[in-house]
């Protein structure tokens, strides 16, 4: 992809004190480390042509990693990684021009320029080897970054007076933090032996050609400072239980099914029964898509369930607000010039709070406490009854807007841009679910269609922001019904991937539901893949158009599955 009204300040207020309790914690050696090599690098740190930099951030990542997966019953995959990363961000110029700048007409990439990519750190807390390193990377960081800038002021001698002169680097607080060391032990064999028992039942389904039980955590620690004042030590955990099953119909059209469950520990993933009421139901799901009818090309109006349209709004909407694309010339610019106009209907808000932990049973995936340009994330206000009030920033000015309001994101190794972190749709004009299918039937009828669509879960997407290519989405639906206006049951349908344009398509919501659900996943851009979180009501539009699934040619197998004399 690239999932109403709620009470935050309590959340806030949480977060802080949180934050507040835990400056007592150890700081990590490195820390002292990282400091003692950025301060020789600003003081020493100098091009033969006399360029410094005025900028230099340090940002060190240690991730430990476990993923284990079933099949069948058997243990396919049970590993654990530990890696550090090391981060090296250097600025030569100053705030207002720099060596990041744009270089206009260059389409080797405006990421390029210093060899993005981290530097892999010794585990063990060697102070020695750990100085070697970061002292190779700043080096070779430095001399690319001063070789740009050069490159930048040319550029600016050649070609046409800029549409947005905004500088290219904002002035911030410096932000202290140290938060403790986290830490989250595994038992791999215990969850192995969870993961086989899961699994075991896909043994009675030979329909099904694939499945898996997976767990899969992240724990993560930061350490980053730089040569404003920032010094920063927080860490975070993510840890995943999912469930994939996947089929052929006899068409020769692939078919899955995907459910998981997300949470910040271990424990807070859940028990055995919701689990196993999960598998029946992907069970249920792809074998009854096996069977069902494919829908042709279709515009007319439809509801996207709850998490859909967090998933819609992601794609259509989250990307084309993010600041940096409001100045690249070679974006698209949807929303640039429309600050304090109505870009939705009056009855949407929109809010972007990596703040937020929580929202109701869920844990928030899109959660952090700083972004990776030290800014703490922020509570922004995106659009206001319809209007557009701002972008999510990074420290990457744009039109007026000259701060961050803590969007600066990206995977280590990749550079930083502005990206969403918990994106939240509010209504003021939502009803309970049943009027909400109730007015589908009735635009049905209105329109004088056959029936209208409801998508009642989408696994992803993605959208194109270029200015090259169309302004335009792709949102892949994998389970939707024919809603018939005349009483016949709800119809299970495949096939169709959902299309448009954002702008007619922001036009076309006529109403919500009163159900806001959590969709979790991960969103990959220019920078990295960052975990990200939606929460949206179910919404009513007037016209959604869909397109034919693109879909394989290859029969089913031929022979049975070796399972099915087990399943009989």
């Amino acid at each position: 992809m690239r999932s109403t009204a709620r009470r935050y300040w309590p959340i806030h207020t949480l977060v802080i004190a949180l934050a507040a309790v835990s400056q007592a914690a150890d700081e990590h050696p490195l820390l002292a480390v990282l400091e003692s090599e950025l301060k020789l690098s600003m003081e020493k740190l100098v091009a033969p042509d006399g360029t410094r930099p005025y900028f230099l951030q340090y940002s060190l990542t240690d991730e430990e990693e476990t993923n284990i997966s079933a099949s069948l019953g058997a243990i396919i995959q049970n590993s654990a990684d530990r890696r550090r990363l090391l981060d090296v961000h250097v600025r030569c110029g100053d705030y207002r021009l720099d060596s990041t700048h744009q270089i206009r007409g260059d389409y080797s990439g405006r990421f390029e320029f210093s060899g993005w990519g981290g530097t892999r750190l010794p585990i063990v807390d060697d102070p020695l080897a750990t100085r070697h390193a970061i002292w190779l990377a700043t080096d070779a960081k430095f001399k690319a970054a001063a070789r740009r800038l050069a490159q930048v002021l040319a550029n600016l001698k050649v070609k046409v007076e800029e549409e947005d002169p905004s500088d290219d680097f904002s002035r911030e607080q410096p932000s202290v933090h140290v938060g403790p060391w986290v830490s989250r032990p595994i038992d791999r064999d215990a969850i192995a032996q969870r993961l086989r028992a899961y699994s075991q039942r896909f043994r009675q389904e030979p329909l099904i050609y694939s499945s898996s039980v997976t767990f899969s955590g992240s724990v993560t620690n930061r350490l980053v400072v730089n040569s404003e004042g920032s010094r920063l030590q927080f860490g975070s955990s993510r840890f995943r239980l999912g469930i994939q099953a996947a089929t052929i119909a006899e068409d020769g059209m692939e078919l899955w099914q995907y459910k998981s469950f997300d949470a910040f520990t271990p424990e807070g993933l859940p028990d055995e029964a919701p689990i196993a009421e999960a598998i029946e139901e992907v069970i249920a799901q792809v074998l009854a898509l096996r069977a069902a009818p494919l829908v042709e090309p279709y515009a007319g109006p439809a509801i996207l369930r709850n998490r859909a349209s967090a998933v819609f709004f992601h794609e259509i909407f989250g990307h084309r607000i993010e600041g940096h694309r409001q100045k690249d010339v070679e974006e698209g610019q949807t929303f640039a010039k429309k600050l304090g106009q109505e870009i939705l209907p009056s009855f949407l808000s929109v809010i972007d709070d990596p703040a937020l932990c929580r929202f109701g049973a869920y844990d928030l995936m899109g959660h952090y406490e700083f972004d990776d340009e030290c800014v703490p994330g922020q509570r922004t206000v995106l659009v206001e009854n319809g209007v557009l009030r701002t972008f999510l920033m990074s420290r990457s000015p744009t039109r007026g807007i000259v701060n961050s309001n803590g969007h600066g994101r990206c995977q280590p190794g990749f550079p930083v841009c502005a990206r969403m972190g918990n994106l939240i749709v509010q209504s003021t004009r939502s009803v309970p679910f049943a009027e909400l299918r109730a007015r589908l039937v009735e635009e049905v009828k209105k329109q004088g269609k056959e029936f209208g669509l409801l998508f009642e879960d989408i696994s992803g997407g993605f959208t194109t922001t270029d200015r090259w290519g169309p302004q335009a989405f792709k949102v892949i639906p994998i389970l939707v019904y024919r809603v018939y206006p005349d009483g016949r049951p709800d119809e299970l349908v495949r096939g169709v991937d959902i299309v448009g344009t954002p702008l007619m398509c922001f036009s076309k919501i006529l109403c919500t539901g009163d159900d806001p659900d959590v969709f979790n996943g991960y969103c990959g851009a220019e920078s990295g893949m960052v975990p990200v979180s939606g929460v949206s009501p179910s919404i009513l539009v007037e016209q959604i158009e869909v397109e034919k699934k693109q879909k394989a040619q290859d029969r089913p197998p031929i022979l049975p599955a070796p399972i099915a004399s087990e399943a009989r």
